[in-house]
Parts: C-alpha cells; structure tokens; sequence
C-alpha cells in the first residue's frame, strides 16, 4: 500500500511586542529616516508587524509554534521523528537550529535540520518532510517556519526596513494511507542571487560584508508574480487539479500587491486568499505557516479544502505545493 503524508496540527507564535507604522516611523524620525503609515500602506498593505526581544531567537519561537501544532494534532514530543526548520535567521552558525529545537522539546535521536531557502523555506521543507515520509524514513514530522527578520533590517532604508517581521509557524505532518500532499513543485535561479540578500559573513571572529537586508525591490516584484504563476499551474497540473477546484490560496505574506497580482493570474478572488500580511508584516519562512494556522483556527480552511501554498524568496527560489486539508 501507497503512502502518504497529511498535515494533523497546525500552530504558530508571534512576539507579544507589535510595532504599529506609526510607532516604527517614529523610531526612524529619530535617525533621520522618513515614512508614514500612509505610504507603509499603500505600497505593502502592511499596518504592523511583532519585533522580538533581544533574549528571544528563533528556536523560541519554533518551540512555541511547534508545542501549538502538536497539542492541535493530539501528538506529543515523543511522537515525532523528523524536525525540520526552515530560517534565514538561525541561533548559531551552527548547529541547526533543528536541533535546539529537538532539544527544547525534550527529545532525542530522530533527524533534526534545517532548510535555507529563505521565503521559500517552509516550502522547501515542506515537501522535503512529504518525500521522506511516503519514503518511509518517518512517520510523524515537525516541519517549521521561523525567523527574527528584525536582527538584520537595515533602518536606515525605509524600503526594506518597513515590510519584515518575526514570527514562527508550524505543521505535524503524519503518515497514512490517503493524500494529504497532492503535488508540489519548487525551483531555484542563483543568476538573481543579488537581488535579495545579506552579503555578509563570519571571518576570524569578525563579519564580512553586509550583514543587513538588501533588496532590489522592483525586480524582486517582476520575478515574483511571473515564477509565482508558474509554479502555482505547474503543481495544479501534477495534482490534475483546476485552478476553480481551489478553496484557498495561501501565498508567501510578502507585498498585498504581489498577492493580489497571484491570485488574478490564477483567476481566485481575493476572498479566497488567506491575507495576513497586514498584522505580520513579512515573516519570510514564518508567512506561510502562521498564514495556515491563522486560517484554520479561525474557521476558514476546513478538513477536506484543498489549499495552494506558494513561496518565492532570495536566491531566487520559488515553489508551491497543493495539500488537501
């Protein structure tokens, strides 16, 4: 018999502090840096994002979200036998933040690692888990989104320094007898690896290079809705799934106009997209899974929907999965 893998538990976390525009374009003020909730707005559909605290990284957040998922899929620690964690904002160097977080939920032996494909990365990871449990290496898999952004925003750039957030979400992946993954498709260009980075590294004790954001955010948008529309048919023509079978699109929360411009490629209304971009801001590996967990717990994605899960991130990676709730 074939197997599966379906998504049991949902869960998420954000920091308690929000960061309203107006509080975050008051703190630029003061370095000289001007914006507004206005133009935040009309640019981003963003009005606010959660910032860490200095304390908090990004394993802190991943256990929250991940005690959340397993308490919603009537799992515990013990259960799981594959952690993967997609972040472009890790505790260390090394190790994995996978594996702090295996040790934070008091577990041991099973595979941890974590994925870097940046917005992507929940993607990625995503249907890493899938491939490895219908391949019969785990049967119960913590795949997780979690990122502190905030560490590395240069605020001297309104451009970039407005659209990030931190957060973490996650989803229990369990093995069965019937689809839960219908299709996934992901992709990566290195030739664009400039348009959305940090060109900075460790060296003898110091960094080289920048270690803050930077983005060329017009041609990050160009590239955005024309990869997104094709991996989004590609994956809908490997599940032989039509664009008007979709209950709901769940983008990566990056830019409300890159999301709008998704979903009118795939003929959706807006009514189908879960949008939390708004309150989040970009959490990049974080977006999806706080978006799905939003989603279910608020009643909109319900046992049976079939969801259409989207990413595009700096590398340039992209890719999409369809799941069947």
């Amino acid at each position: 018999m074939r197997r599966y893998s379906r998504i049991v538990g949902t869960g998420s976390h954000l920091p308690p502090r929000r960061v309203s525009n107006d509080e975050l374009a008051a703190q630029l003020a003061r370095q000289g840096v001007e914006t507004s909730d206005a133009w935040i707005v009309e640019r981003t559909g963003i009005h606010a994002r959660h910032f860490a605290d200095a304390d908090v990284n990004s394993s802190d957040l991943a256990e929250h979200a991940a005690r959340k998922a397993l308490d919603a899929a009537g799992l515990g620690p013990s259960d799981v036998d594959l952690i993967i964690v997609a972040t472009s904002t890790p505790d260390m160097v090394f190790p994995s933040t996978a594996c702090i977080l295996q040790h934070k939920l008091g577990i041991a032996g099973c595979p941890a690692f974590d994925v870097q494909a940046v917005c992507t990365g929940f993607v990625y990871a995503l249907a890493v888990a899938d491939a490895m449990v219908q391949a019969g290496a785990a049967r119960c898999a913590l795949v997780v989104g979690a990122e502190v952004f905030s560490r590395i925003l240069d605020f001297s750039d309104r451009t970039t320094c407005v659209l990030f957030g931190d957060g973490a979400g996650a989803v229990v992946l369990q093995a069965g007898d019937t689809p839960g993954i219908l299709a996934s498709d992901l992709h990566a260009d290195g030739q664009h690896v400039d348009l959305l980075c940090v060109p900075g590294h460790v060296s003898g004790g110091a960094v080289l290079g920048e270690p803050l954001l930077k983005m060329d955010g017009q041609a990050v948008f160009k590239l955005a809705v024309s990869v997104l529309e094709k991996t989004a048919h590609a994956t809908l023509e490997k599940a032989g799934v039509s664009e008007s079978e979709v209950d709901w699109l769940v983008p990566h929360q990056a830019n409300i106009r890159i999301m709008q411009s998704a979903a009118r490629r795939l003929h959706l209304p807006m009514e189908k997209v879960v949008v939390t971009v708004g309150e989040h801001g970009n959490t990049s590996a974080a977006s999806i899974p706080l978006a799905l967990d939003h989603a279910v717990r608020s009643g909109q994605v319900q046992p049976g929907h079939k969801v259409l899960i989207e990413g595009v991130g700096g590398g340039f990676t992209w890719g999409s999965l369809l799941v069947k709730m």
